[in-house]
């Protein structure tokens, strides 16, 4: 009888042996037949049963979660949340993993993509191969730091508060997160019922008091009265506009970082770790040495971070660009630095503002993409303005490989890769590099 190349695998069951770990939470392992596996919740050197989560006959891979641990690796420990799991909570990938391990299994993605991406060794990008803990978060197996000033909670049908399964719209209802700020946890969003809500923001800013939910209502929900645990600012998002809009209380909140306090409006973008902000603007300072007199691009520069430092720096003489796509954004950046006249931000995607200005030279760059890179077009203009130095900041180590081969071709390396464990738990890193240019710039 004639298999269905298209009959689904979801279910199956197979005993595999773990091979190394892999960007985005997974591990690598292969069937007797030699299907590719990604599997959850497991560990290199592991031999466990593998639950197929998703994949037909047809597959190139399948993903798949550890449902049974045959042979444990001695860098695992019993997950502290009891919502981490197969088929739970998709918010944490490495719940099960000493703190350690985990930074090391960072370190292989890190290098692992490095290599694949843009053919360097972590010697050839300037980079000793550690994960570096943020200040605090160096606890011992078996504790979890709570770090995460921003929860995404989705709302059931029930109008319970939780957070979604991994890769499906489905809620694992929960009573706490673990990971998340204590200034969030006391909140009580995970105590009340939000009904006719489809998700709520909760916010905890870093450095001052400032509290604040981003309500999103279902298709013609009405908000609720919010009666929350602390006091707190009220936004929604609009149904037709996908707006934010103020319900009551500041539409801001105020974070504080390299000596300045930054407004941030409306659910805007700010950095989730609360020692996040310092640590990368001490990094990109350190490695771009600015001097009185430059002239300095701040790229995706949010609402002013790396351009205030730069301000700062650069002196009277010297002049920084921001270009933000975000209008909110750009408005909070001019209200932030609007003591430093010097710093100009302008509105618009990177890659159709930059050639506009007409700058055909920069000293140094800092560039902060989104998590798909910045792309080779705005990495080749970049090249062309002739910095000393330039700083690409990176969430994804995927991009950050495919850029850094770019910027190879456009005549400029690595000379110092830092990566940064600003996200505990969960795969994701930061990794700050320093390029200088190699002389043979095209």
């Amino acid at each position: 009888m004639q298999q269905d190349p298209n009959a689904s695998l979801v279910g199956t069951e197979y005993e595999v042996e773990v091979g190394p770990v892999a960007h985005g939470g997974h591990c690598v392992a292969r069937t007797e037949s030699g299907r590719v596996l990604f599997v959850r919740h497991t560990l290199p050197g592991e031999r466990v049963v593998a639950r197929v989560t998703e994949g037909e006959e047809t597959s190139r891979f399948l993903r798949a979660d550890a449902v049974e641990i045959l042979e444990p690796s001695k860098d695992r420990v019993e997950a502290p949340c009891p919502f981490s799991g197969p088929g739970k909570c998709g918010g944490c990938d490495w719940q099960h993993v000493k703190p350690g391990a985990q930074r090391r299994f960072k370190g292989e993605v890190v290098a692992e993509q490095l290599k694949r991406l843009a053919g360097l060794t972590p010697e050839e990008a300037g980079w000793d191969g550690t994960v570096v803990p943020a200040e605090g978060d160096k606890l011992p197996a078996g504790q979890v730091p709570a770090w995460r000033t921003r929860v995404q909670y989705a709302i059931d049908a029930e109008g319970h508060a939780g957070l979604r399964k991994h890769r499906s719209h489905e809620v694992q209802v929960i009573d706490r997160c673990l990971i998340a700020a204590p200034e969030v946890t006391e909140l009580g969003v995970e105590k009340r019922e939000w009904p006719q809500i489809a998700s709520v923001e909760a916010i905890a800013s870093t450095g001052s008091t400032d509290r604040q939910v981003v309500l999103t209502p279902k298709p013609g929900g009405r908000l609720p009265i919010v009666e929350l645990d602390k006091p707190v600012s009220v936004l929604r998002v609009g149904e037709k506009d996908q707006q934010i809009h103020r319900v009551h209380g500041r539409p801001f909140v105020r974070e504080r970082a390299a000596d300045r306090t930054w407004r941030v409006s409306e659910g805007g973008f700010w950095q989730v770790h609360p020692k996040a902000a310092d640590t990368l603007v001490q990094a990109v300072m350190q490695g771009l040495m600015p001097r009185k007199g430059d002239m300095a691009l701040d790229l995706y520069c949010g609402v002013g971070l790396f351009a205030g430092a730069l301000g700062e720096r650069v002196g009277e003489k010297g002049a920084v660009l921001g270009i933000e796509s975000s209008k909110r954004a750009v408005e909070d950046a001019r209200h932030n630095l609007r003591d430093l006249d010097r710093v100009r931000v302008e509105h618009g995607k990177v890659e159709s503002v930059l050639p506009r200005t007409g700058i055909d030279k920069a000293d140094v760059v800092v560039l902060d993409p989104p998590r798909a890179g910045a792309g080779k077009q705005t990495v080749r203009h970049l090249a062309s303005l002739g910095a000393r130095r330039i700083a690409y900041v990176a969430c994804d180590p995927a991009a950050l490989a495919r850029d850094l081969g770019y910027f190879a071709e456009a005549g400029y390396r690595p000379v110092t890769l830092r990566v940064f464990d600003l996200f505990p738990m969960t795969h994701h890193v930061e990794c700050v590099a320093i390029l200088k240019p190699t002389g043979n710039r095209v």
